[in-house]
């Protein structure tokens, strides 16, 4: 489509360069002579390339339009695709309000100039030097004021492109910026309103689109500046060559009014150059921000043991550490651990300790920057990242929820769970109920991150998510933090008699949530402090034992 684009493209540009050559004939033949067949001869030619020329233009411009488009959408998709395959640990770096930029803003840059390149880019060049050739057909003596014009246009053109780019790059991450402060609000909108912080938010919004407008007012000026100084060059050479042609007898005015108009051609030509070129600067930009995420290295499989008749689930980390990426110290620090195929292990400690953290290493939503991860035996950076995941499931303590219906979403980590699946496992989450008082039960549609429930709904949903997935490792981080206790301990002892033979991590702020748990691990600033069942804890960890007196008592008989 993009060839024959340009080939009509082409038609477009030689059916405009051949009117003025025309337009000359009528003048200095059909008028000078008086001669109205050849008026009309050239007239009716003028007209037959006209109409070519403008049904060349109609299908350059809607395969230009339908190219450019497709490119968008391809290249959208593959970027999106991308995005997805990096770890979190990618995405941290690269920033979400930024991947959003690069998603719409900055591929609207690149699609704007392939349709450019279709539409003026390759048609200016061709009118600019065949204009050239024609004028210097018709007035061969002015060759050096048509040279000198050309040479300091495309000087000015350079001079504009080299200023212009560091700008525009700078422009591009102020819209960063206002996507971030904008993100930011809308995600925390509840707790503004809360803490009328308004105008603070107003304030924070009023500066990054100031700085924003004052980005995008230094990029605009040198279009500003140079635009016109090419205009003006342009039209000093018309006049030029109106001043060294004013002793032409009649016979050369129509030779005259065409050099005038290739002259006019090479003026908008020229202009048109410039515009395109500012938006080659625009989309390169935006081009190197692009290929930016296109060569982030993700994380990916060293070799593949999908082969493998079953997914072994117990753990080993082998003194794993984890730093994430702009903070020096680490979240994890030298952590050595086995649990067994089928254990259930709480993990507790104060808020910042790297429970979290320890627990995201496993499906590799990072990767440990020091020491092995083992699940079933084999390090995970040795499995199919996919095969991994679908092993692994986690019910996190935000509960992440889409558009859609319940249903929807908790089919999301097993498309193909019978409806009776879909029940028992809500059963056991205690969701069961709440859903099937909703007016269209499992079918009811949820708001952008199930705004329409509750908190402890939510988080339910999650877990119920969760075990549809059926996991060979369960992670609950932190996830009935919402529920009040009465509800959170019939949940737990639901759960208990449903995931015999699966591997449990429970994290979780309460004693009495991790309790009753095969084994208990106490995390302080990214190590293992405890290690046992909650008596041995009591007895022996003098963290675990402060939190446990703190939060139910000294009767350590419970």
């Amino acid at each position: 489509m993009f060839t024959v684009a340009v080939l009509f493209l082409t038609v477009e540009t030689l059916a405009e360069l051949l009117q003025p050559a025309l337009m000359a004939g009528i003048v200095d033949v059909g008028v000078a002579g008086r001669d109205i067949t050849e008026i009309l001869r050239y007239g009716a030619i003028m007209l037959a390339i006209a109409a070519t020329g403008a049904v060349g233009a109609i299908i350059r411009s809607t395969l230009a339009s339908k190219t450019s488009q497709l490119i968008g959408a391809e290249l959208r998709s593959d970027l999106y695709q991308k995005v997805q395959s990096l770890s979190l640990e990618n995405i941290d770096r690269l920033k979400p309000a930024a991947i959003i930029t690069l998603l719409t803003n900055d591929i609207s840059h690149i699609i704007n100039f392939i349709q450019g390149i279709m539409r003026i880019m390759l048609k200016a060049p061709i009118i600019c030097v065949g204009a050239t050739v024609l004028l210097i057909i018709q007035t061969p003596h002015e060759l050096p004021v048509v040279t000198v014009i050309i040479a300091i246009s495309m000087l000015l053109i350079l001079a504009n492109m080299k200023l212009g780019y560091p700008r525009y790059g700078k422009l591009q991450s102020h819209i960063d910026k206002l996507n971030n402060v904008s993100r930011e609000f809308l995600r925390s909108i509840r707790v503004v309103k809360a803490f009328s912080a308004e105008e603070t938010e107003q304030q924070k919004f009023h500066e990054a689109a100031f700085e924003l407008a004052n980005a995008g007012t230094g990029a605009t000026r040198i279009v500003a500046i140079f635009s016109p100084l090419i205009n003006l060059v342009v039209n000093f050479g018309i006049v030029l060559l109106l001043w060294s042609t004013s002793t032409q007898n009649g016979g050369e005015i129509g030779r005259l009014i065409a050099s005038v108009n290739y002259m006019t051609q090479i003026l908008i030509s020229l202009g048109f150059v410039s515009i395109i070129l500012n938006s080659a600067v625009r989309a390169v930009a935006s081009s190197n921000r692009v290929q930016e995420v296109f060569d982030e290295i993700p994380a990916q499989a060293t070799k593949s043991v999908a082969g493998r008749p079953t997914f072994g689930n117990s753990l080993e980390f082998e003194d794993v550490s984890f730093t994430y990426c702009g903070t020096a110290r680490p979240a994890v620090e030298h952590l050595s651990l086995h649990v067994e195929g089928g254990e259930t292990v709480g993990i507790i400690g104060s808020t910042g300790s790297g429970k979290s953290t320890l627990v995201n290493l496993i499906p590799r939503l990072y990767d440990a920057t020091r020491g092995r991860i083992l699940v079933g035996g084999i390090n995970v950076k040795d499995y199919d990242i996919v095969s991994l995941r679908k092993h692994v499931a986690i019910a996190p303590q935000e509960p992440l929820l889409f558009s859609g219906t319940i249903s929807h979403n908790l089919l999301f980590g097993n498309t193909n769970a019978s409806e009776d699946e879909i029940y028992s496992a809500s059963a056991i989450a205690y969701a069961h109920d709440f859903i099937s008082d909703l007016a269209d039960s499992y079918d009811t549609e949820l708001g952008q991150g199930g705004v329409n429930l509750s908190g402890g709904q939510k988080q339910r949903l999650c877990l119920a998510r969760a075990l549809i997935a059926k996991p060979a490792i369960l992670i609950l981080d932190d996830c009935t933090s919402a529920l009040d206790a009465i509800t959170e301990s019939k949940l737990l002892d639901s759960l208990r008699t449903h995931i015999a033979g699966m591997t449990v991590l429970l994290i979780s702020q309460r004693v009495s949530t991790v309790m009753r748990c095969d084994r208990i691990l106490f995390m302080k600033d990214g190590r293992i402090v405890g290690n046992g069942t909650h008596r041995a804890l009591v007895k022996d960890c003098e963290h675990y034992r402060a939190i446990y007196e703190a939060q139910i008592g000294r009767d350590v008989s419970v």
